[in-house]
């Protein structure tokens, strides 16, 4: 039997959907699960938004389109660009794609050889790590420590950076920690970006989910407007409740977009015309189901922490924005993947282990607060009394 390619033996996937599989089989055999593990918010989407998409097909926008992506889109990519970042990028400047995560491989494919190497957050993202996989690079690993709050600290990129560096991401607010990095501390990474002339892949997908000191919100974009080495990452998914929609934009400069540009054409052809006429509803209409979901978690937020806090063994920071707690649990005498089980078979609670998302998750566990205000103080008790038991 004919072997696989080398890189089809590195593709590692998202680990989340492991977790989400034993819980339903679980499920299967009569076992109530309350389910964290997922960064699938809760809600449907904002009804103005699946009108926009109705109104599409019957208006019969199914057909092919441009591999860069709706002009129309692109526009009111640009305007929400100028609103938020305080740039108007060129419409050469900006990509449509099926999804932010698509994005990350298309950026890492177009920006680093086979060889070089990534700088990443850890924890971080698992998608980070197995693009880079994808892609034959290897990530060098930041470590994001509790004590500074996992904001990723400049001197410790600093001293990550070797001649084969090509890319750095920055994932500002974080997953899967929550936290979020001080204007300072990003015009220090974009500087640093700037003097060693390395690509800054901005991930700025929670961008709209900042509940503490939202206007100190910044992105490293503000050095070159994405002209030269910044690129940002955003995508529909979180803040407008559109996971299965599979929508995400880049903008970056011009000759870079361009290459991820035919990677599109290539791979996906186009994101469909009807689902891109609900992603300009979504950042040009009504805000207010945003609004509402964005306060809906802040308020989960409190209370999760709050509960996590209460639990002997468990401490928790409080995150600044995303949809994530990061608690340690290290005060338990279990490790990561240990807790997760534990939590799984003997509470009914499915989160994931911090090790997931890099080897400085371990004495972590993730937990998604997009599930109801009743549910996260039913699991908190659940967890309290599995442990007691123990």
């Amino acid at each position: 039997m004919k072997s696989l390619s080398d890189i089809a033996h590195q593709i590692e996937g998202q680990p989340m959907f492991k977790i989400l599989d034993l819980a339903q089989k679980l499920e299967r055999e009569g076992k109530e699960i309350l389910h964290f593990e997922l960064g699938e918010p809760d809600f449907d989407t904002p009804s103005n938004i699946i009108d926009a998409a109705c109104n599409a097909l019957t208006s019969g926008d199914t057909h092919y389109t441009s591999s860069m992506g709706l002009y129309d889109f692109r526009v009111a990519a640009q305007k929400t660009t100028l609103q938020s970042r305080g740039f108007l990028p060129t419409l050469e400047q900006v990509l449509v794609a099926p999804g932010a995560n698509s994005i990350i491989y298309f950026a890492i494919k177009c920006l680093v050889n086979p060889g070089e190497e990534v700088i990443v957050p850890d924890p971080g993202f698992p998608t980070y790590y197995s693009a880079i996989k994808a892609c034959g690079a290897k990530a060098v690993t930041v470590k994001l420590k509790e004590e500074n709050q996992f904001r990723l600290d400049p001197n410790d990129l600093k001293n990550a950076i070797t001649d084969k560096t090509r890319l750095i991401i920055l994932n500002t607010p974080s997953n899967p920690t929550g936290s979020v990095m001080l204007p300072d501390k990003i015009k220090e990474v974009a500087e640093i970006a700037k003097e060693n002339d390395i690509y800054l892949l901005s991930d700025e997908i929670y961008g709209r989910l900042i509940f503490n000191n939202e206007k100190s919100f910044l992105s490293p974009s503000y050095i070159d407007h994405c002209k030269e080495r910044t690129i940002i990452l955003n995508g529909f998914s979180k803040a407008f409740a559109m996971t299965g929609w599979r929508l995400g934009v880049v903008i970056g400069p011009e000759e870079v977009i361009e290459k991820m540009g035919l990677l599109v054409s290539t791979i996906v052809s186009c994101v469909p015309p009807f689902i891109q006429r609900a992603g300009i509803e979504a950042i040009t209409g009504d805000q207010s189901a945003l609004v509402k979901m964005k306060n809906e978690y802040n308020s989960r937020r409190k209370i999760l922490v709050d509960g996590l806090n209460s639990i002997q063994g468990i401490t928790c920071i409080e995150p600044d924005g995303a949809i994530y707690a990061f608690p340690n649990i290290t005060g338990t005498g279990m490790t990561s993947d240990e807790f997760a089980k534990f939590a799984l078979e003997e509470a009914g609670i499915a989160l994931l282990p911090g090790n997931n998302f890099g080897e400085a998750g371990e004495g972590f566990v993730r937990i998604c607060y997009v599930n109801t205000a009743d549910n996260i103080k039913k699991a908190i008790d659940k967890i309290k009394k599995a442990l007691e038991r123990r």
